[in-house]
């Protein structure tokens, strides 16, 4: 089975307190859900159309395991703490 991949890319911080928060809630409910971080942070560089964003990359040993952390009740409160905190977009894709 294909492990996936959990790319979370940020537009913008609109409140760093809320995405401290979410933070400290996300970490933890992911990892107890499978998750192994790989990267975060700004890109050391961007090409093309690339924008120097904050960006997460996460290793699930599945797409199902992504989507069930994802839809967690420990993620769900992550969510909440994060609120309007964030303007971002993730994607979950299979490795290949």
């Amino acid at each position: 089975m294909p492990k996936a991949y959990w790319v979370s890319a940020y537009r913008a911080v609109n409140d760093p307190d809320k995405l401290a928060a979410y933070a400290k809630l996300a970490g933890p409910a992911l990892t107890a859900n499978g998750a192994r971080f790989l990267a975060r942070g700004e890109p050391a560089k961007v090409y093309e159309q690339g924008l120097m964003q904050r960006t997460v990359l996460i290793e699930f040993d599945s797409v199902e395991q992504a989507m069930a952390a994802h839809d967690s009740p420990e993620y769900k409160a992550a969510l909440d703490a994060l609120g309007d905190g964030a303007d971002r977009e993730i994607r979950i894709i299979e490795g290949i």
